[in-house]
């Protein structure tokens, strides 16, 4: 059985955590209203007044007025991910993160140890509320996908389980919306031939379903019926470590995308130099409001786990898809391929000495992450995308 762990309202309840008059009302986690800066988190509370992830900072001030904006404190909130992990780590070495505040976990051979899938999920909860103060929400089934979905139905605080004999009654009533890869586009065109939930999909002929939606039906009548084979694979073991986050709505600002992909890009890199690795390649991933998907690679002079230097060209990638006329974008994706364990890197006579400037820094911020969570501590601008922008 797989577990999905995935902290409620992660950033905004950290802040709750270290400030306590914070609770009870609305918190937006992210850049300042005044700013062009982006909502990173929100507490349910605020979730109330329409405030969610991805949303500009000014928009979600109009929203509620009211609410508490609170900077990102990324150093924070990945010393806690730590902490959350090594509980984890008690009960399976196989932890596939997602990000800070989600992963799964292959719970099959420690039934013996610990009881059923069920009882440690509990217990997994348990101890996060009792060691670290916060909620997280559990979802356990035979494999990744319905883990997923599971851990998002009951939130916040739920415990949902999906038994293998059970799997297509658990999916038959719920909308077609949450199936991966099911957008707004998508979800109407299935409409127009009757289908609304993920029951009505399993009903539908092949070749009609083919022609509605082209290659993603074959992938979606697989997930209706709840098939994922996908292993969970740990840091250490992967070929490829990335990050993706969907938009509650589409995204069609430029910058308000490369926010985003900076912080994806911070938790790769975080990732890489936790497991002592370097990344060869890094590729984005951007997902449409009409649902086409575009994959985009660039191979680096050499391996490397600098955030400024897989920031810079992820974004140089993104400016390259985005063109000059952006459309709106439901997904996006940052990760790097070609992980090595090797500690040599290629001398570079003019640029070393800047390289090493780099690592200082990287060294400082993930020290600093893991031990105090400095609310001052923020990485500066100064990494350029190609055609002048900044990544800030």
């Amino acid at each position: 059985m797989i577990l999905h762990v995935d902290m409620d309202a992660f950033y905004a309840s950290v802040e709750e955590l270290d400030n306590p008059e914070l609770v009870g009302k609305p918190v937006v986690v992210g850049g300042t209203p005044e700013g062009r800066g982006v909502v990173a988190a929100a507490n349910y509370a605020a979730r109330r007044y329409g405030v969610h992830s991805a949303m500009p900072a000014a928009q979600a001030k109009r929203l509620c007025p009211h609410a508490v904006f609170i900077r990102s404190r990324m150093d924070r909130y990945a010393g806690v991910s730590r902490a959350i992990r090594e509980i984890f780590s008690r009960y399976t070495p196989l932890v596939e993160p997602l990000s800070l505040d989600e992963a799964f976990l292959d719970v099959a051979s420690s039934v013996r140890l610990f009881g059923d899938a069920q009882s440690i999920a509990r217990r997994i909860k348990d101890e996060i509320r009792g060691e670290l103060g916060l909620v997280a929400s559990v979802g356990v089934a035979p494999n990744k996908f319905l883990a997923k979905l599971a851990s998002d139905l009951e939130k916040p605080d739920g415990l949902v389980v999906v038994p293998a004999d059970a799997i297509e009654t658990f999916l038959a009533p719920l909308p077609v919306s949450r199936l991966w890869g099911v957008g707004r586009v998508a979800s109407r065109r299935l409409a127009e031939i009757g289908v609304h939930s993920i029951g009505d999909l399993r009903t539908i002929p092949e070749q009609l379903l083919d022609d509605r939606l082209g290659r993603s039906a074959a992938h979606l009548r697989r997930l209706a019926c709840g098939i994922d084979d996908r292993p969970v694979v740990p840091d250490r073991d992967a070929k490829s470590i990335s990050h993706e986050t969907t938009f509650a709505s589409d995204i069609e600002e430029p910058e308000v995308l490369r926010s985003w992909l900076l912080e994806l890009g911070e938790q790769v890199a975080t990732r890489l130099r936790r497991h002592r690795l370097r990344a060869k390649s890094v590729f984005i991933k951007v997902r449409y409001a009409d649902f086409h998907t575009v994959t985009r690679s660039e191979s680096l002079e050499a391996p490397t786990s600098l955030t400024r230097e897989l920031c810079t060209s992820a974004s140089r990638l993104l400016h390259a898809e985005l063109g000059d006329e952006p459309r709106p974008v439901r997904l996006l994706g940052m990760g790097v391929g070609g992980i090595t364990g090797e500690t040599l890197e290629q001398g570079d006579l003019f640029g070393e000495a800047n390289r090493e400037q780099q690592r200082r820094i990287d060294s400082v911020v993930d020290a600093v992450k893991s031990r105090f969570g400095n609310r001052a501590l923020r990485r500066g601008g100064g990494a350029r995308c190609k055609g002048g922008r900044r990544l800030d």
